[in-house]
């Protein structure tokens, strides 16, 4: 029973992440740079201003080349840029903010085999970059296919991801390109990430009080709730016979407009009538 109920739910969690590729690629589209604007980029670029403070300017073609791809509107032509620039200047000091916008525009665009060699390659290059891990870490549960030969392989790199993502997190410095208040921003960003990464990673493991502690965590520190991560949550509470738990957790999912609502709402009113009945 639990079987076929954790497989329901991760279909509904496959479906809403399908639905939200796409919302983002529209939004992706209007933004004034072409790509995701979050302050996980934000935070690579106020670090190149402290890193630039130290350094010369290097070569004035980089220069120009970076500042037409942060300009371009288009995820295509950033895509372009983005792969032309870290080709041409890999040892540039702004290549690292490249992998991370590539990364957002690839996501952006649905194009997970190009996602994922990105953010392969930029973590291999910056092993550290906790936008880079927490972003990769929190796909790959999301991309989980069950039956997948190396579904178990993707778990666990993934949860290393949002492992070491957070232990960067812990030992970061304020930039001084940036506020405290903007840096505590920051962090709680990708740590949400990161937490709703993990809360997934052991859903999908039937690892569920694990996952009701990230999830938990994660919506501690998000700025805005997240409707998977609230299915996510009612699923765990489920499996743990926890229907009263397992109801106001689909409840809020249901608050929250989207392609999530209709079904969070009748997991609601089911669970809400096993909590009673149990009474």
């Amino acid at each position: 029973m639990k079987t076929q109920r954790t497989k329901r739910i991760g279909m509904m969690v496959a479906a809403a992440v399908a639905a939200l590729f796409v919302t983002t690629a529209a939004r992706a589209q209007q933004q004034p740079q072409g790509g995701i604007n979050n302050t996980l980029t934000q935070m690579n670029a106020n670090q190149q201003v402290d890193t630039v403070k130290e350094r010369s300017l290097g070569d004035p073609r980089a220069a120009s080349e970076y500042k037409s791809f942060e300009k371009a509107k288009d995820l295509d032509k950033r895509i372009k840029l983005g792969k032309d620039f870290i080709n041409r200047y890999p040892s540039d000091y702004r290549a690292q903010g490249v992998y991370e916008q590539l990364a957002q525009a690839y996501y952006a665009k649905h194009e997970m085999t190009e996602f994922f060699s990105c953010t392969d390659r930029g973590i291999t290059l910056y092993p550290n970059d906790a936008t880079l891990l927490s972003l990769a870490g929190w796909v790959i549960p999301h991309e989980y296919k069950p039956g997948d030969p190396d579904g178990a392989k993707k778990l666990a790199k993934a949860e290393s991801y949002e492992k070491r993502a957070l232990s960067t997190l812990s030992t970061m410095k304020t930039p001084t390109s940036m506020s405290d208040k903007q840096f505590a921003a920051y962090k709680k960003q990708v740590s949400a990430l990161a937490h709703g990464g993990l809360g997934l990673i052991y859903f999908r493991q039937s690892k569920f009080q694990d996952s009701v502690t990230e999830m938990q965590q994660a919506m501690a520190d998000a700025a805005a709730p997240d409707a998977t991560d609230y299915l996510v949550l009612g699923a765990d509470y489920q499996n743990l016979n926890q229907m009263k738990n397992a109801a106001d957790a689909f409840n809020r999912c249901a608050q929250i407009p989207g392609p999530l609502q209709s079904g969070c709402k009748q997991y609601a009113d089911s669970t809400a009538k096993q909590a009673g009945d149990a009474k």
